[in-house]
């Protein structure tokens, strides 16, 4: 499915690729209305209903993933109600094996997540998954969500990078499709981010349900001469 000899870098998402989104549905769908309506006087359902709309409104901007936004827009620290739920955080099957797999093949690892700061450090502290990459990256640092036309331009001038050459997986169409308008060659969509929630149907870009998908690789793979 993928020439490995003419890989150089994989680009690797977090939420809903690497880690299991599972815990992100909850906590915006589950656990912050019912802080949010404890903290009113509302009911779970009155407060989900004036949350949704809210959430859908900037959604896909760099402000949807930003822990400081919603906790001056709700009245709440975003950031503590995570780690009331960060038990929910995981890594999706064979990740650990697949990024251990790239370093063998000698391939830089990247991480570039549209997660907020604060929200990267709380699971790379909770998966350990940091020092599995060569580099990690926030959209934050860069002004710009991964959804943004000028997203990739600007993440190349900070990590050059050749996308004939570069391998990027997300679970995020709307992601995946900006990298291609960019000139990714390859492209893998993650069409199971949500442990608990169904398989996608993704007929746009080549799709796998976990990154066991991805392997076997091998050296032999990468280069096929033995040189």
């Amino acid at each position: 499915m993928i020439d490995w000899n003419r890989i150089d870098s994989v680009f690797l998402d977090m939420d809903g690729t690497l880690l299991d989104l599972h815990f992100d549905n909850h906590f915006w769908l589950e656990h912050v209305p019912r802080r949010y309506a404890e903290a009113r006087g509302l009911s779970v359902e009155v407060a989900t209903a004036e949350l949704l709309p809210r959430y859908r409104e900037i959604e896909g901007t760099l402000n949807w993933y930003c822990l400081d936004h919603w906790s001056r827009e709700l009245g709440l620290d975003i950031l503590l109600l995570k780690q009331e739920v960060e038990h929910l955080i995981a890594v999706h099957p064979h990740v650990v094996d697949f990024l251990e797999t790239l370093a063998t093949l000698g391939k830089r690892r990247v991480l570039v997540t549209n997660a907020h700061q604060k929200s990267l450090g709380l699971k790379l502290e909770r998966t350990r998954l940091g020092g599995h990459f060569e580099r990690i990256l926030s959209a934050h640092a860069l002004g710009v969500a991964k959804e943004a036309p000028d997203f990739w331009s600007k993440l190349q001038a900070i990590e050059p990078f050749d996308p004939e050459h570069t391998l990027f997986v997300d679970d995020n169409l709307s992601v995946l499709r900006a990298a291609k308008s960019f000139g990714f060659r390859w492209l893998i969509a993650v069409v199971k981010p949500d442990s608990k929630g169904p398989r996608r149907s993704v007929s746009e870009f080549l799709a796998i349900g976990d990154f066991s998908e991805l392997l076997p690789v091998s050296r032999t793979d990468a280069n096929p001469s033995g040189a």
